[in-house]
């Protein structure tokens, strides 16, 4: 972190505050949004995450520096909630069976894809994010961390109805049936997510097996992804 990032001092009360003068003096939620809308006018302009600083999210919010330390501690506690801001709730747990809510969760993934292809702040935050250590950490915590307990779950449940592997890692398992979407998301982003039929087609192939052919005591295919 900077020296010019480096919090102020307790804030000594709205009287004390300096804010900019071209936007007046946006508070609670209004301030929040400026804010937000400030950093994402910022990075889709071309700012790096290194010159990202307090004092440019400020003034372009129109809102002093203790307007934003209230809220967030630190410029990478900010621009996490930048980016969760644009991320969708995980999806229920509705099924009726596991495979359902697979394919639900593949879906919710493909359609985060389609976003950070879209939007530009999302595509360079998450692009710098190995050089900001805290940063990536937060995100780690705040979004991916929820999305893997997600399919976890999903996992639990289709092992306990004897419908997956029960003698394979759960953890390999997660693997297994999210890695082909996060391939897509995450390393070839040239490829294709548009089909809303690729999350059903990716997880029908993982449960019924990419051979030809089952193979010797391979055992059969699991009843819901007939």
């Amino acid at each position: 972190m900077t020296s010019a990032d480096t919090p102020l001092p307790p804030y000594p009360g709205p009287a004390a505050e300096q804010d900019a003068p071209r936007r007046g003096r946006p508070r609670s939620e209004a301030a929040e949004q400026a804010i937000y809308a400030a950093v994402e006018k910022l990075m889709e302009d071309g700012t790096g995450l290194a010159e990202l600083s307090i004092e440019r999210i400020a003034a372009e919010a129109g809102v002093g520096k203790a307007t934003i330390y209230r809220r967030w501690p630190n410029k990478e506690a900010l621009l996490v909630d930048v980016v969760a801001r644009l991320e969708e709730p995980l999806p229920p747990l509705l099924g009726p069976t596991y495979r359902d809510d697979l394919i639900n969760a593949v879906d919710y993934m493909r359609r985060r894809g389609l976003i950070k292809r879209s939007r530009w702040v999302v595509r360079s935050a998450l692009g710098q994010m190995n050089s900001w250590p805290e940063l990536k950490h937060t995100y780690q915590e705040r979004v991916v961390r929820p999305r893997r307990e997600l399919v976890r779950q999903i996992v639990r449940r289709g092992v306990e109805a004897g419908e997956l592997r029960a003698d394979l890692d759960q953890e390999l398992l997660c693997e297994l049936l999210i890695g082909p979407i996060l391939l897509r998301t995450v390393l070839w982003d040239d490829s294709p997510l548009e089909d809303p039929d690729l999350p059903r087609q990716m997880v029908d192939a993982a449960l019924q097996g990419i051979g030809a052919a089952p193979s010797a005591g391979a055992g059969p295919v699991p009843s819901a992804a007939r």
